[in-house]
């Protein structure tokens, strides 16, 4: 029997938390890991375990790569908690990417069709914008509203938006290369703290990846969706939703419009949830969820150790 726990929720990450080596050491504990990764290049038809565990890296880091790998990485954390705990979240969200890997462990989806359709998701951002097109950048130390006036004085009748929300004081903007570069000029001069280029090749969540989100479109109608087991809060209108429909288009709309992460942990942290678990390689989410709340209890899984200290700490 599982027991859902209301003041706990397991969050997702996305690109960006990548590494070559990644969860090798989970892997050797915890069969689980391997399975799920064997699950991924059977629907894939390729090694991704042998990509992940040996890279080369550049190869992990192109997006039609990362998104599967990333999706199977969080899915056999995921995996391992559930074979060695009762213990579920009644809340779950993941950035970006890490949003399809919520909806396969909240059982919306199914783990095959999920490897699939991010595979095809990287290839479609990849087409839609040509490398050295787009870029994306993080401005650090400026409020929202002050980033979101820098891209409009910036744009000059190219594309440059605010796109993550990732925490108080860290907004990461994206579009056309050239206006990024004007706005992080812009953001300097406003008082930010750093303006850093991200190495990246496509701009994610802006409008330039509109047409991409059509494209994505056909795939998800022909996707199986049900109703989340979980309350699943998504991107882009820090909303739970359980028709397939309203589903389909909230990851439509996820690609082009921006991910608002900080309004996402607060939300569930009004709801009650006391405690947010990052489940997959990586810390970026514990360092950004630790900014966004304060007084909550915040976790990573991605090692034997860390699944150790969250089943002493949850399993009470």
């Amino acid at each position: 029997m599982n027991d859902q726990t209301y003041n706990l929720a397991f969050v997702f990450p996305g690109q960006g938390s990548q590494s070559v080596g990644m969860l090798t050491e989970l892997a050797a504990s915890y069969p689980e890991v391997k399975r799920t990764f064997e699950r991924a290049s059977d629907a894939l038809g390729k090694d991704l375990w042998a990509l992940v565990a040996k890279g080369p890296e550049d190869e992990l880091n192109q997006t039609h790569n990362t998104q599967p790998a990333m999706l199977a990485a969080g899915v056999a954390v995921w995996e391992a908690w559930c074979k060695h705990s009762n213990v579920r979240p009644a809340w779950m969200a993941g950035h970006s990417l890490g949003e399809y890997t919520a909806l396969v462990c909240s059982e919306a989806m199914s783990f095959e069709d999920g490897i699939r359709l991010v595979a095809a998701r990287g290839r479609l951002m990849q087409e839609a914008v040509p490398p050295g097109i787009g870029a994306m950048a993080a401005i650090l130390g400026l409020e929202d509203h002050q980033v979101v006036k820098v891209c409009v004085d910036a744009a000059e009748g190219e594309i440059v938006s605010a796109v993550n929300y990732n925490s108080p004081g860290q907004v990461v903007i994206a579009g056309h290369a050239a206006a990024v570069g004007r706005a992080m000029l812009a953001a300097k001069a406003a008082g930010a703290k750093r303006a850093v280029l991200l190495p990246v090749s496509v701009p994610s969540h802006c409008a330039l990846m509109e047409p991409a989100a059509h494209k994505l479109d056909e795939l998800l109608q022909n996707t199986a969706i049900d109703t989340p087991k979980m309350t699943l809060i998504h991107n882009v209108d820090v909303a739970s939703h359980s028709a397939s429909e309203v589903i389909r288009n909230a990851l439509k709309e996820q690609l082009y419009k921006p991910v608002r992460w900080t309004d996402s942990i607060k939300f569930m942290h009004d709801q009650g949830d006391t405690c947010f678990v990052e489940c997959g390689p990586g810390k970026v989410l514990i360092g950004l969820n630790k900014r966004i709340v304060k007084d909550a209890e915040h976790m990573s899984i991605y090692d034997p150790e860390t699944l150790n200290t969250a089943l002493e700490q949850l399993n009470g």
